[in-house]
């Protein structure tokens, strides 16, 4: 199996003073995919191998197109949705590549094989609830006032209004955030479209029934918190430990104050409060040039799905006709 990332591991081969630079490189080269990204591909490609192993087919690359359809098609029989079977052609090119190989994933007999699998199958994505700003105002109120309570509290009220991704709620520290006489100004360093780390700043504005600034700056003094993450969990002699909540936290959290509240806690995830804020917004017409400077999608035609979505009835072409 290729090794990631494109630069392997220094040689013996390879002049020794060179040695200290290349080892730099392949550090970069490393954080060239997000670690969850790598982890992903490694998975994938495994799965591809023992695939092959298990049908006697020589699993060394480069994979014939034939072999990469196949196992598109019993990958799809065993029940992969479509969108599985896209990162897994993902992580074969991806290795194919790593090794200076021509791609079997541009053959069209691969690409033939993908279409006729989301024909078949269809590759609408199981979009989950979000959690609109009643849900949310309802499972706050919800909330015990204990520590974790309060943490819990913030991190919802945080996440929804400013349209987080659980990722960068997670990678927040208290030195990006600043409360101003309007809200708070957040420093955004890393996002899914901001992988180069350029950073932006957004505003989270204050809340009259549930106020996200006020929820932050009792769980930083409860917690005794002045620098480092700004979320994380709580042991249990009710201190905050001195390490970062996991995005898997963050949706286990959301689920958790959902079924507190009476919701299917299931249709619930990490994304429900940045879709919630979004559809929330679009539902009371906000702009939506002002809901990007929030979310900061780069695209305007993927917020019309929000939109739209809050629209569906509204002057509805069918209403006073029954």
């Amino acid at each position: 199996m290729a090794s990631l990332p494109a630069i392997r591991e220094p040689r013996s081969s390879v002049p020794g003073k060179l040695g200290p630079d290349l080892e730099t490189a392949v550090r970069y080269a490393r954080a060239e995919k997000a670690p969850a990204t790598r982890r992903a591909y490694e998975t994938d490609h495994r799965l591809f191998v023992a695939w092959c192993e298990a049908k006697g087919i020589a699993s060394n690359l480069p994979a014939a197109a034939e072999t990469v359809a196949a196992f598109l098609a019993a990958e799809a029989e065993a029940g992969s949705r479509t969108s599985t079977l896209g990162r897994r052609l993902a992580a074969i090119r991806y290795f194919h590549k790593l090794a200076g190989l021509p791609t079997p994933t541009d053959a069209e007999a691969v690409k033939a094989t993908l279409r006729g699998i989301r024909r078949s199958m269809g590759s609408a994505k199981a979009r989950k609830a979000p959690a609109l700003a009643e849900h949310v105002k309802a499972m706050v109120a919800a909330s015990p006032d204990s520590l974790r309570g309060k943490r819990d509290r913030a991190l919802v009220l945080l996440g929804f209004a400013g349209a987080f991704r659980r990722s960068e709620l997670v990678a927040l520290n208290v030195a990006d955030i600043e409360e101003v006489e309007l809200g708070l100004r957040i420093l955004i360093r890393r996002s899914k479209t901001d992988q180069e780390g350029r950073g932006s700043v957004i505003g989270v504005t204050r809340g009259t029934v549930a106020c996200p600034v006020s929820a932050l700056r009792e769980w930083l003094v409860a917690g005794e918190i002045t620098a480092g993450p700004l979320f994380r969990p709580v042991n249990k002699a009710n201190r905050p430990r001195n390490v970062r909540l996991t995005s898997r936290s963050v949706a286990n959290i959301i689920k958790e104050m959902a079924q507190t509240v009476g919701l299917d806690a299931s249709t619930f995830s990490g994304h429900s409060l940045r879709s919630g804020f979004l559809t929330s917004a679009a539902s009371k017409g906000a702009s939506i040039f002002k809901m990007m400077d929030v979310s900061r999608h780069r695209s305007v035609e993927t917020l019309r799905g929000y939109v739209r979505d809050s629209d569906v009835f509204k002057d509805h072409a069918g209403s006073g006709l029954l």
